[in-house]
């Protein structure tokens, strides 16, 4: 697909113009025009789903529907676009730097070369995962939606207790940054994160001393509560 094929609709004129400029994409706020595409991507606020639906007027039988709006079903996108094709999406933010997890779900209206288009179009920033039921897009909010914050939480805390043992903060900073990407990078190499930890985890040494400390305040349990927590809310959301 050549970018000069794409088209952005935005209500907000200053976004469209940035947009033209620094990306050389079509631009226009005519949402009813544009929607007739071959590939329509709802990267939209789930409230205003209803709102786009309603401007919709053109025949979308044969297109496909990519939508990035959290929480709304397919049956849902069904009710408002018709028995069409509709793939559903769960991204996380680190798309925006071209490393996004995104979790992928589609209708059995979509054919396997829309699904494929899909595929392409997400691995434009990032990896996808296909999942083979509506209801794990939920689980993967819980592991890749959400996780980022994870991750974060987990850094601030190490900076903290780095400065609170002597460190200054930005050293405490950048040792912790730099750890976070270089554990995650050998891990993406192919090796399972078990080994690597076994590793570097001397028999009473001080890594080890660490990770007997984690366990026993169940580190683990701590964890998989807080995913299963985020798991639930999504469900809920998508109730509502």
């Amino acid at each position: 697909m050549g970018i000069t094929r794409i088209t952005v609709v935005d209500p907000n004129a200053e976004q469209r113009d940035r947009l033209a400029s620094e990306h050389i994409v079509h631009t226009t706020d005519d949402l009813a025009k544009a929607i007739a595409a071959d590939i329509n991507v709802l990267a939209v606020k789930p409230q205003v789903i209803t709102t786009i639906s309603e401007q919709v007027a053109a025949n979308l039988s044969g297109k496909l529907i990519l939508s990035i709006a959290a929480g709304v079903t397919i049956a849902k996108l069904e009710a408002l676009f018709g028995q069409i094709a509709i793939a559903r999406t769960m991204p996380n933010t680190p798309a925006l730097l071209g490393l996004g997890a995104t979790g992928l779900f589609v209708n059995k209206h979509t054919t396997g070369a829309q699904r494929v288009a899909a595929q392409a179009i997400i691995e434009a920033f990032g990896i996808c995962v296909t999942v083979e039921r509506e209801d794990l897009l939920d689980a993967v909010t819980a592991v890749s939606g959400s996780g980022p914050a994870y991750y974060f939480l987990m850094i601030e805390e190490m900076i903290r207790a780095g400065t609170e043992l002597g460190l200054s903060p930005d050293d405490a900073k950048t040792l912790t940054v730099q750890t976070a990407l270089g554990a995650a990078t050998m891990t993406a190499q192919g090796e399972s994160s078990e080994d690597l930890r076994a590793r570097v985890t001397s028999p009473n040494g001080t890594t080890h001393a660490a990770i007997v400390s984690l366990q026993e305040s169940d580190f683990g349990v701590v964890i998989a509560k807080a995913m299963t927590a985020c798991r639930d809310r999504a469900v809920e959301l998508g109730r509502k």
